[in-house]
């Protein structure tokens, strides 16, 4: 149980409350979290994409409304996107949504929160995403959680196909933790349940939990900002060097970007296999996922990445791009 998964149920929510069977999502999403969304909504539910506008990576609000209809259930979006723009017209979004009788559904970064206005202040009804970035360290392909938050609303709380833990005073003044509406769970309902879900990430929850109890809203805000301030200097750095775009959308940025690479006559796939052999991972291929985009490369930046692990980056490229080779 993932950030994609709780994005593919969040969407499966949306259709249960609103009785309709399409959902819209963005073109330029995972190609993995697309994946998962489509296996978990078909057959029942259509699956629609959204385009995005070339220059700035942000949703095309023209195919949007062309796209919504009476049977649309929930537009999803991301913010930030899988690309790392950050939608600067979510606002707009939520209400076509809701004008056309559907509802918004958002995916976040929960580090992106300390910096950038929360969901349900721009419109949103549903709001999903991924933990690993609070706190969870990654290993043999772990860890990952994926959380569901809706407003306490018995509309969107009797459609959660997960365990809800509730708190409340006991009889002798203390306080009890107990399931709420322990029968609408896939535990309960067994073979009739509208979805089936496990508890594997709930231990990561925990973590979670606890790293953000650490740092605090001024510790979020300050780290998000820090992830901004060093993923800036990087795009900076990556976009002086000759025969490169970056970043390559014109919209703000949290911690991904887009180098384009086309203007340097190597593709994509040799410039990372000659970082790897300058023991530099360099980030992830998008010319077979969008291959719109050409020759680009999504790098991101988080707080594990110093000032010298960017410059070293730099200079790898430059070496690469500026006829050093290997």
């Amino acid at each position: 149980y993932d950030g994609s998964q709780a994005a593919a149920t969040a969407l499966r929510m949306a259709t249960r409350i609103t009785e309709r069977d399409v959902v819209l999502v963005p073109k330029l999403l995972n190609p993995d979290r697309r994946s998962i969304i489509a296996n978990y909504c078909d057959p029942e539910v259509e699956v629609l994409e959204v385009g995005f506008e070339p220059e700035t990576g942000l949703l095309d609000l023209k195919d949007l409304s062309r796209k919504l209809s009476g049977r649309v259930a929930a537009i999803y979006f991301e913010n930030p996107g899988y690309l790392g723009t950050i939608e600067t017209r979510a606002r707009e979004i939520a209400n076509l949504a809701h004008r056309a009788g559907a509802l918004c559904v958002v995916g976040v970064d929960p580090i992106s929160l300390g910096v950038l206005a929360p969901p349900p202040r721009y419109g949103a009804d549903i709001v999903c995403g991924e933990l690993q970035p609070l706190g969870v360290h990654m290993h043999f392909g772990g860890g990952r959680g994926g959380f569901v938050a809706t407003p306490d609303e018995e509309r969107f709380v009797a459609e959660y196909p997960l365990r809800l833990f509730g708190i409340a005073p006991t009889t002798d003044g203390a306080w009890g933790f107990g399931d709420v509406a322990w029968e609408r769970t896939s535990f309960a309902q067994r073979e009739n349940a509208k979805e089936f879900v496990g508890t594997m990430a709930a231990l990561w929850g925990i973590t979670a939990g606890v790293y953000l109890a650490l740092l605090g809203p001024r510790g979020i805000r300050e780290l998000g900002e820090l992830i901004m301030y060093r993923a800036a200097y990087a795009a900076k750095r990556l976009g002086e060097l000759p025969g490169i775009r970056c970043p390559r959308f014109d919209a703000p940025h949290f911690k991904e970007f887009v180098v384009d690479l086309n203007a340097t006559g190597r593709t994509t796939r040799e410039v990372l296999a000659e970082l790897k052999d300058r023991g530099i991972l360099g980030g992830i291929d998008l010319s077979g996922s969008f291959p719109k985009l050409g020759q680009a490369l999504l790098v991101c930046v988080t707080e594990v990445h110093t000032k010298g692990d960017i410059d070293r980056l730099a200079a790898g490229l430059a070496e690469i791009v500026g006829g050093g080779g290997r």
